[in-house]
């Protein structure tokens, strides 16, 4: 592993360690892909200000343009108890962005004419029939009053997170939390012995947050769809994406549990203790996953570990029109239909059938890319972009949690988009 190490002045020779590796795609010039390589310098620049201000330990970072390496660093202490520098081939998880995958796998299956994404799913998981919705709630024992749905939860509804359901742990309203806490509700990821399709009958009973279709509630509808997949192709859901998706992308490096090979490239989460970075200990998850588990329990929405490189294959596929390495993974007008907006009634806020879109009243306040342009997140801090009129993937990889207000995803996409020059 080369490492290369660049002085700031004016940070007071705050360190920046920046690694290369000949097995990754190598870096273009960016002037070859229209791009301004001072420019790239100055995410260079905002990094080392940031760790220096102690906003972040560190992260990975990589940009592409047309399907091309322009930028791919690493920054910081990824283990301050080791002091084991971050590096561009780290795995860290991904949490949220499995979303965008289990998705993809959902349209290649209705592709393949198995069902029709307004499909009540009680056609396929009949634990589904007959939802109520929360009426009432009783903070003392967790006891709640419902009424009957008057709508079926569509497939389309837990693509888009309008199917009423709920987030367990992490959920915004205290009723729910509760109600899912009492039922045992597995959330994100699990090292226990557990089924997916045990969480779905727990779940499937348990009360709505409001009618399917009404409106936008962050929940674990990609879990459901991750089930759901697993059930119409006959595969196993690490199985069907193993082959159907990562083996055909070329992600070597993408996982619910990882083989030991890969144990010691898995960077730890880091929280800020006293104003110093440090371990994170004790929360809801396992903090050994996904080094260690049962290997049972398949989160369709956040359950993934990867690295930059391999996400950024991943969202190259929408941006060239569904193909990976010429073949179409899926058709030319599926890959279209994850660009349009699925929630009509939320000005604003847009999402498609796997991402978050780019609205164009956010577009106007400037410097996030083109109308369209594809983005999400992961509850551990990592962060991706995808332009599709400028063929640019931006991903910014950090692995913390409890560290305060951190500006850099967003600093970062707003120093890629000023470095398009052509």
């Amino acid at each position: 592993m080369l490492q290369k190490t660049f002085f700031i002045p004016w940070l007071s020779l705050f360190v920046i360690a920046c690694s290369t590796n000949p097995s990754l795609h190598p870096v273009n010039s960016p002037e070859s892909q229209g791009m301004s390589s001072m420019r790239l310098a100055r995410i260079d620049t905002m990094m080392a200000k940031s760790m220096a201000d102690k906003e972040i330990p560190g992260a990975v970072a990589l940009v592409t343009r047309n399907g091309k390496t322009v930028y791919r660093k690493s920054f910081g202490i990824a283990n301050p108890e080791t002091q084991r520098a971050y590096d561009d081939r780290d795995i860290f998880r991904i949490a949220s962005m499995t979303k965008a995958v289990t998705s993809l796998a959902v349209l290649m299956l209705w592709e393949e004419g198995k069902f029709f994404l307004d499909d009540p799913i009680e056609n396929y998981i009949p634990e589904f029939k007959n939802s109520v919705v929360l009426k009432d709630f009783n903070p003392v024992d967790s006891s709640y009053t419902s009424v009957p749905a008057n709508n079926k939860i569509t497939i389309r509804h837990l693509l888009t997170h309008t199917s009423g359901l709920g987030y367990g742990v992490i959920d915004g309203n205290p009723a729910i939390k509760a109600i899912y806490a009492k039922a045992g509700m597995t959330d994100l990821f699990t090292t226990d012995t557990v089924q997916i399709a045990t969480v779905i009958q727990k779940l499937a009973p348990l009360p709505l947050h409001h009618e399917p279709g009404e409106r936008y509630t962050y929940s674990l509808g990609l879990d459901v769809l991750g089930h759901f997949v697993a059930l119409m192709s006959g595969q196993s859901f690490d199985a069907f994406l193993q082959t159907r998706i990562f083996e055909p992308l070329g992600m070597q490096d993408t996982y619910f549990y990882l083989p030991e090979t890969h144990h010691d490239r898995l960077v730890p989460i880091l929280t800020k203790k006293a104003d110093e970075w440090a371990v994170f200990h004790g929360a809801f998850f396992d903090e050994d996953y996904p080094k260690k588990g049962s290997g049972t329990f398949y989160s369709g929405g956040a359950g993934l570990s990867s690295t930059v490189e391999d996400y950024a294959r991943f969202l190259q596929l929408f941006l060239d029109g569904g193909k990976a390495n010429g073949y179409p993974l899926i058709g030319k007008k599926t890959c279209e239909l994850l660009f349009s907006n699925q929630l009509k009634e939320n000005a604003g806020f847009e999402l498609g059938l796997a991402f978050g879109l780019l609205s164009e009243e956010e577009y106007d306040r400037g410097g996030m890319g083109s109308v369209g342009t594809l983005t999400w997140g992961g509850y551990f801090n990592t962060y991706y972009f995808a332009d599709k009129e400028e063929n640019i993937v931006g991903l910014i990889y950090k692995q913390t949690q409890h560290i305060g207000d951190d500006t850099t995803s967003k600093r970062f996409r707003e120093l890629v988009f000023q470095a398009v020059v052509l």
